[in-house]
This record gives C-alpha cells, structure tokens and sequence, in this order.
C-alpha cells in the first residue's frame, strides 16, 4: 500500500533518508515543535527522534502533563517520533515522556527546542521564530563580499549576564538582550571593537558552566529574554555595523536527566563506551562523531545559527579534546583508531564536513577553533588535507605573552625570545590573539594582577603588553573588564568592577586600550596583511639586554606604515635610536607618555627625520626619548 501524502510540515522519506545520511541541512525545520494548521485545525506538530525507545508522549501544561493523553506514532527505519496535538499555543511548556526498553519512564527537553523555561525550570516552551522581522540587509548583502583576511577584527570577548547589571533589584538584575544591546552598541562603538563574542547563549542549566555545558543546542538562553528579544539584539548590532560571534560547544554535554544524556534511555548522541563517550575531566558526555544523525544535528545546528539567526560566526570551543582520543585520558582510559593512533578520524571527518557546509553556504561568515595544540592546518583547505576553519586562537603566543608578562623586568631579558617566537610560526594558520575569559579565572588573577610591581609599574607594564598585542600580527580578542584594568579576577555571579573608572588609572587604561583599537581600525598596514610575511617586520627582535622591540607594519603598496617601539623595562632611554629603511619623516602618531594615558605628559617632537646613521642593520635611523615602560608609535 503506497504511503498516504504527507503534509508540507511532516517527516517524509526525503527528510528519514537525508537525516540517516547525515545531510538533512535544515533538519531543525522538522524535528522539534512547530505552530502548525492542520486542515481546519491549529496546534504545534511534534518530532524526536529516539531510536531505542519503546514508546514515547508528549507532556505538557496543554495536556496536565498526562504520560497518555498525547501518544506519538513512530516513523519508521529512523526511529522517529510524531504527533500533532491541537490547540497547543505558543509559549506553553513541554517535554517528552520517553518509555526505555527496562520500560522505565523519563522525561526529556526537547533537543531541537527553541525556546526553554527559565532554569531552575527545565521543560521546553513552543515558540515560532519563523516570523522574525529582519531588518539587516545591509549587513547581511555586504557580509557575502567581507573578506576577514584583509580587514580588521578586533573582538571583545562578554558575558552577557556579568557584563552590566541593573543595580538593587530583587531578581539576579540581568540586561534582557534588548537592553544588552543597546548599551553594549554604545560602549563598543567608543571604544572602537569590531566584533562582539557571546559566551553562554546556548540554554544551559548551570550559571557556573557560563555556557559551555549545553542542553538546548537550538534555543538562545531564556535568562534574557525569548527568541524575539535575541533576535532583534543581532538586528541592532548588525544596523550599528557590529559583526556577533557566538561561543558554539559540540565537544560535549552535560549529563543533566532532562538532557541529551542517554536521551532514549540508551547512548543516543554519545559513544556508548565510556573509554570514548566520558570526558574524565568534566564529568560530561562526548558526541558520537560515527552517527550520522548526531553529525547531522550539530552541523545543521551550526547552519540554524548562521542562517535563522544571522549569527556572522561560531568560535568552536574544545577542538583538540574532540581531535585527540587520548585527550585528558590516562592510558587504558581511550580506545585507539585503527590505525593505532590518538587521532579521532571520525571528528576530524566532522570538521571537514562543517567547515565545507557553514562557509561554503554561507560566504563572509566565520568558524574560529579554539585549539590548544600544534595540529598542523586547523586552517589550511579540506581539499589538501586541512580542518577547513577561518581562523585559530592563538594560544601558543597567549602563553608566552602572559609567561613574560608576569615576570620581574630584571629577568625578561633571560626570556626575550618569549615576546619573538610567535612570529617564527605567525603565518602557518590564520591567527586570532586571544586574551580571553580563561585567563582572568580560576586563581590566574586578572590582567592587571599578573603584572610585577606595584602602582604605576602595573598599569604601565599593561598598557606596553596591550601596545604590543595590538601591533603583532594577527586579529585581537580582549575579555571583558580587561580594557579598564579589571581588579578582581572574572566571576559569572556579579558585573564587572565599573565602579574602578571613578580612579583614574582605569580611565588611563581604558583611554590607552581605545586609542590602540581605534588606531588599529584606521590604518590598513595593523590587518590588511595579516596573512603575509609582508605585513610585519622585525626592526629589532634581539634586544634582550634592553628589553626593547622594535618592529614595522606595512600596508599594501607601503603607502602607510606605522613603527612600533616598545620599552618592557622601567628604564627610561633618553636617546632610543632606531633604525628605519628610508630617510623620510616619522611622524608619532601614539605615545603611552601623554598625560592622559598615566604618563608625565612632557613635551615631545611630532615630527622625527631619520638622518643618515646606521642602526638595527639599516642605513638610516633616529633617536627618540623612550620613558620607563614607553610605547612608541610612528606613521611613515
């Protein structure tokens, strides 16, 4: 007998074929809850799929949560499940009764749910997020042509519920994303960001998580509002020309009951043995990269927030837990591929099948792998072997940025080559530079507090650690609170220490840390090269006794360079000559010693002509007076 037609809104053949294979790009269209009219009849149509369940029902408050009021009829070969129940309206809470093989009974969120109770609630709510009003055009036209290659990125790393808070209220005081978005717009259009990154949008029950252990993969978290209210928060931004990155975890998830944990009460999303589906670190379940329907759910999930949400990039949290079987994992604890390596081939295969479809779909959009190993071409192409993402953090510099950094300047010279060494590889992947949330927690002390010395000795070492950041190659990421010099280390449970920018060494931090990220958008040689070995060059990287770099940017043609001169001591050098390749005039265009940075604000030059006096190995140089600590920038 054939199959009676399927309506418009159901799981046909087509969708069980293309899910099985691990294709069905829009899957979310389907499975989940959706408003739907059925003939005369309006209500919400329900989809799960769990393969090993005996029986399954839908719960909720349209039904008094009754198991048997709303069975759910199973599609066969896939093991889904559907039912359309009248009358259903936005809004209400759900959740599905799944009745396991032992014929026990558990109740589970939605996994393609778009919207969730608030937590400690843990039922999903139907919502419909297909009349979403865009109003982004503009943004979303010019983002097919935007290159991230030749143009700036500087992002700034938020927490939207520790960002800002409204002060003396009885609840937690959160900004809902309307509000976030208005201030945040404001704040980031003075200091001269280009990019937001949103840690913790993804629902997840745990405030302490901040985020990262995910049980709503499709629902923005409804800690700050619906759907609607996020939605019209990305609209803002992007009006206001604000790119938004999203912080995305498809390494693991938490075993929370109403999660994806033993989801059929069988191993539904995860490897079903714990030597490949247990992080022994942070006691959550690993994706099981081998199904199809799982691939197929996180990459359509990648693909939901970059086209239904128009979200400009996914920053891919824990790459190398996911490419390393042996990750975290003592021996006898991991299982080797069959080859008898460490490596996952069946994530590896993931990657290269995301990265081909979110940025083959979806030109100017980016994915950015937070991965903390030499893995050789994270982004080099699929097609010669690579991972296929836009870009790396850069978490090799960070390390050795934040070592030297930290250290007495009586002992930087021993360790110059830490400042030196990124360089040596700057060019092997596409970079970001990243200071990110990571390190200002769990006792590493905020960026302040691991500088040496007391007072002014702290704010300056800072501001010449943040100038020189700003003048390496690569793109920059700064955490929240960094950029006025943070105190206390980061905590999800209170807002950031606004209240220091009464004191006016945070002002002079925050007015530094602006005038480097608006000098950095304004002159094409600080990115427009980034990927080019012709974009940097060392004038002087071995001046260790010193403790002195000095180094160009060059733009395209050289028709603008800046030259940066960085003092890490707090020896002052009243006559720093430099060497420079050209007699031409060097004009200071950013000196860390202008009173309103914290420094003496003595008289200086603008205007410096290089004289015919070999120094660094060049024909030509100049003498500038370099302060304790001082930072030195010129246009030439």
């Amino acid at each position: 007998m054939a199959e009676k037609k399927k309506k418009p809104y159901e799981i046909g053949e087509l969708d069980q074929y293309l899910f099985g294979q691990g294709n069905h790009y829009e899957i979310y269209e389907k499975l989940g809850a959706h408003l739907v009219q059925n003939g005369k009849q309006k209500g919400v149509y329900f989809a799960v799929w769990a393969p090993h369940a005996q029986a399954v029902s839908v719960v909720g408050e349209f039904n008094e949560w009754d198991t048997e009021a709303n069975p759910m009829k199973r599609e066969e070969p896939l093991g889904i499940y559907t039912c359309f129940i009248p009358g259903v309206k936005k809004n209400q809470m759900y959740k599905y009764c799944i009745e396991t093989y032992s014929g026990e009974q558990i109740f589970k969120a939605d996994p393609y749910a778009n919207y969730a109770e608030l937590r400690p609630g843990t039922a999903s709510r139907v919502t419909d997020i297909e009349n979403i009003k865009w109003t982004d055009t503009e943004w979303m036209t010019r983002r097919k042509t935007w290159n991230h290659k030749h143009e700036p990125m500087s992002i700034y790393e938020v927490h939207i519920g520790s960002w800002m808070r409204h002060p003396g209220r009885e609840d937690e005081g959160f900004y809902t994303y309307r509000e976030f978005a208005r201030a945040i717009t404001k704040y980031i259009k003075e200091m001269g960001y280009t990019h937001v990154e949103l840690m913790g949008i993804a629902e997840h029950p745990f405030d302490g998580s901040w985020g990262y252990q995910v049980t709503g993969y499709y629902a923005p978290t409804s800690r700050y509002g619906s759907p609607e209210d996020f939605a019209w928060m990305i609209n803002y931004l992007h009006r206001n020309k604000i790119g938004i990155i999203l912080d995305w975890v498809p390494a693991h998830f938490p075993k929370d009951a109403h999660g994806l944990a033993d989801f059929d009460g069988t191993p539904t999303y995860e490897y079903a043995d714990p030597r490949l589906g247990e992080h022994p670190d942070w006691g959550t379940k690993v994706f099981d990269f081998g199904k199809n329907e799982v691939r197929n759910f996180l990459i359509s999930n990648a693909l939901f927030w970059v086209e239904k949400f128009h979200i400009d990039g996914l920053r891919v949290d824990a790459v190398a837990s996911m490419l390393y079987l042996d990750y975290g994992r003592k021996d006898g604890e991991w299982v080797a591929n069959k080859y008898g390596e460490n490596k996952n081939l069946e994530a590896i295969d993931f990657f290269r099948h995301l990265n081909s479809v979110v940025l083959g779909r979806n030109p100017g959009a980016l994915m950015i792998a937070e991965e903390s190993t030499a893995w050789p071409q994270v982004t080099g192409d699929v097609e010669e072997g690579g991972l296929g993402f836009s870009l790396k953090w850069n978490m090799g510099w960070m390390h050795d940025f934040t070592e030297y950094m930290k250290l007495d300047p009586y002992f930087r010279k021993d360790n110059h080559h830490l400042m030196t060494f990124a360089m040596s590889y700057a060019y092997s992947e596409n970079y970001i530079l990243v200071l990110s949330h990571d390190e200002v927690v769990h006792l590493k002390c905020s960026m302040l507090n691991k500088m040496p010395g007391l007072g002014f000795d702290k704010y300056a070492n800072l501001k010449a650690g943040y100038a020189f950041m700003m003048g390496h190659a690569g793109k920059k990421l700064l955490f929240m609170g960094q950029e006025f010099a943070q105190l206390r280390e980061w905590s999800e449970e209170r807002e950031l220490d606004w209240f220091l920018l009464a004191e006016p060494e945070h002002q002079q931090m925050k007015m530094w840390v602006k005038d480097l990220l608006h000098l950095y958008k304004r002159h094409k040689a600080m990115y427009e090269m980034d990927q080019s070995w012709e974009g940097f060059e060392w004038i002087n990287a071995d001046d260790g006794y010193r403790s002195i770099y000095s180094f160009m940017r060059h733009s395209k043609g050289a028709k603008k360079n800046l030259l940066f001169v960085c003092n890490f001591t707090p020896m002052a050098r009243d006559d720093y000559r430099v060497g420079v390749p050209r007699k031409k005039q060097y004009k200071l265009i950013l000196n860390s010693d202008e009173e309103k940075y914290g420094g003496t604000g003595a008289d200086r030059k603008k205007i410096y002509k290089a004289e015919k006096k070999e120094c660094d190995g060049r024909p030509y140089s100049f003498a500038y007076k370099l302060p304790p600590y001082g930072v030195a920038v010129f246009e030439f």
